[in-house]
């Protein structure tokens, strides 16, 4: 795991919840520029165990932000989605919560540069006044957490938990840092 940068160092020191520690743990992957691959993030595909991620999946230039949250959910053994790679599937995950906290999975509605409707989907780790920061793979090509505009919010999801662990809240923080407004 690469450093996380000061304002996020806290999440270090966050006992949970586990799909939160799962994706720390592949904090600062990068995706490899060019006809090369980042080797980990093409193995993320086998690890999930659907026959359709891996066949699909076989280079890291094909958007991954629903691969990362479909490795870090299962290593946290939690159900995948139906058609993981789509990250507006991910709408389906859990129970839906309408005020987010750590660890819950937010899902967004973005434009393509064709005009047709795609998503993207990552943890919430905290919000300002207009965004969320959410950690999440495919931000900027890497895992890191990035500010996205609280009005691009499609749903808020919240892993199934036998026991919801007691550092689950909402959390207020500084509205430092560029909004993204395109995670392709």
């Amino acid at each position: 795991m690469k450093t996380l940068p000061q304002k996020y160092k806290w999440l270090a020191e966050e006992p949970g919840p586990r799909m939160i520690r799962e994706a720390l743990g592949e904090f600062g992957t990068v995706e490899t520029q060019g006809a090369e691959n980042n080797l980990d993030i093409i193995r993320w595909a086998k690890e999930t165990g659907v026959k359709s991620v891996t066949q699909m999946y076989v280079a890291d230039s094909i958007p991954w932000c629903g691969l990362f949250m479909a490795v870090i959910a299962k290593r946290a053994d939690k159900p995948l989605v139906k058609d993981p790679l789509w990250a507006l599937n991910w709408g389906t995950f859990g129970v839906f919560t309408k005020t987010p906290m750590l660890g819950d999975v937010l899902v967004f509605v973005r434009r393509t540069a064709d005009g047709s409707r795609a998503g993207h989907v990552g943890l919430y780790v905290g919000e300002d006044e207009t965004a969320y920061h959410v950690l999440g793979g495919n931000q900027g090509d890497c895992v890191c957490v990035t500010r996205m505009p609280k009005a691009r919010l499609y749903t808020a999801r919240r892993p199934s938990y036998k026991l919801q662990p007691d550092n689950v809240r909402a959390i207020q923080l500084a509205a430092t840092g560029v909004l993204s407004h395109s995670e392709a």
